[in-house]
């Protein structure tokens, strides 16, 4: 099937029923086999076993940034293309986006606490990563407020644009400013920093996660298509009514 094809939702539902139940077989492997690696994995010298929250903390931080990026992206296939299931890529991901965000802040809170004797501090990686966290919450407040599919997919998809320049202050927060928080320790140009005994586990739980996020996005997308069918239906009928051209 040509990907153009997936533009159909028809096609896109039938396919997505074909892989729904293969995703969730991979999505409960991957985090059976990371979650016997997290186990196996040291506590470390300084951290103790507070450093196996990384292994929920660092994939929630990650998908929290690549969802918003996936957003962004679609937004040119909503504001550009008119690709019939942009709006509903965005509109699917931004609730999931906002839950790995409020995860990571949650765990990131939970983390901080033995290590820098308090919840929260108002520190450039926190507070970027804050406010991510609100513009979800204000895309998913434009799409609940604004009666058209329409108008209601341009207004996410400018915000979502706008948005998108927290994506590099999160990501460089750490090397611009002074803050508590540590460094790049994985993605960095020198290689990872961390020892093979952790670096694994962490890798394989997110794939675990990223495997959850693609799930539960397919399947948001499949309810979204499956919502506005049923609410052109209800138009339809409202207006082939008797006395409705009255």
């Amino acid at each position: 099937m040509p990907i153009v094809d997936l533009a159909n939702p028809s096609r896109f539902l039938a396919l997505t029923a074909r892989l729904m139940p293969w995703l969730i077989g991979a999505t409960v492997l991957a985090f059976a086999v990371g979650l016997v690696m997290v186990k196996g994995a040291p506590d470390d010298y300084q951290q103790g076993a507070t450093v196996k929250i990384m292994f929920i903390h660092v994939p929630s931080a990650w998908l929290a940034m690549g969802i918003w990026a996936l957003m962004a992206i679609a937004t040119f296939g909503t504001l550009v293309w008119r690709h019939p299931l942009a709006d509903v890529a965005a509109k699917a991901a931004a609730p999931i986006g906002a839950a790995f965000t409020a995860l990571c802040l949650i765990t990131g809170m939970l983390w901080g606490r033995p290590m820098w004797g308090t919840y929260w501090v108002w520190d450039a990686r926190l507070t970027s990563v804050l406010v991510l966290f609100l513009m979800y919450l204000g895309v998913i407040a434009l799409w609940r407020t604004v009666e058209d599919p329409s108008r209601a997919a341009r207004a996410a998809a400018i915000l979502t644009l706008v948005g998108a320049l927290n994506l590099p202050i999160i990501k460089w927060s750490v090397d611009w400013w002074n803050t508590l928080h540590q460094p790049a320790s994985v993605v960095r140009l020198a290689g990872p920093a961390i020892h093979p005994t952790i670096l694994m586990p962490l890798l394989a739980m997110a794939v675990a996660f990223l495997l959850l996020m693609v799930t539960l996005h397919l399947a948001a997308m499949r309810n979204e298509i499956l919502r506005r069918r049923v609410r052109t239906l209800m138009l339809m009928q409202a207006q082939a009514a008797p006395g409705s051209a009255s």
